[in-house]
């Protein structure tokens, strides 16, 4: 498989399992059966975790410029999980602002760069000492 390809589908999976995950929080009005803190917690922890999984297996197949690749792998994923939620929003399914969207869930889309480009750094320099011994 194409590795962009495989790259924006692992970007459509990690928005796509805690968009499901929350329907088992949520009532059909879109009322919270659980406390709104707690839902978030809840919502943070599914996407890192479904996040670091596709990750880890994305890079079980890179065999070079694992830093490049995790730059390149976390922004696809940071413009996928903020358009999609972008068109729930201007769609009327998210009942807030583009402000109040940033505030409250946008900015949480930071992190997968961050820990793709962070695995990306340490396979580099786990490469790097394995190639100097």
């Amino acid at each position: 498989m194409n590795k962009y390809l495989k790259m924006v589908l692992y970007g459509l999976i990690v928005w796509l399992v805690p968009f499901l995950v929350s329907f088992a929080f949520v009532d059909r009005q879109g009322n919270f059966i659980v406390d709104e803190t707690f839902f978030k917690s809840i919502m943070v922890v599914t996407g890192a975790l479904a996040g670091v999984v596709l990750a880890v297996g994305y890079f079980r197949y890179v065999e070079t410029n694992y830093l490049n690749e995790g730059i390149v792998l976390g922004l696809i994923w940071l413009v996928i999980n903020l358009a999609l939620d972008l068109s729930m929003v201007y769609g009327g399914f998210f009942d807030m602002s583009v402000t109040q969207y940033f505030t409250d869930i946008g900015m949480r889309y930071l992190s997968m760069p961050i820990y793709t480009i962070g695995m990306g750094y340490a396979l580099m320099q786990k490469t790097k000492i394995l190639t100097t011994r």
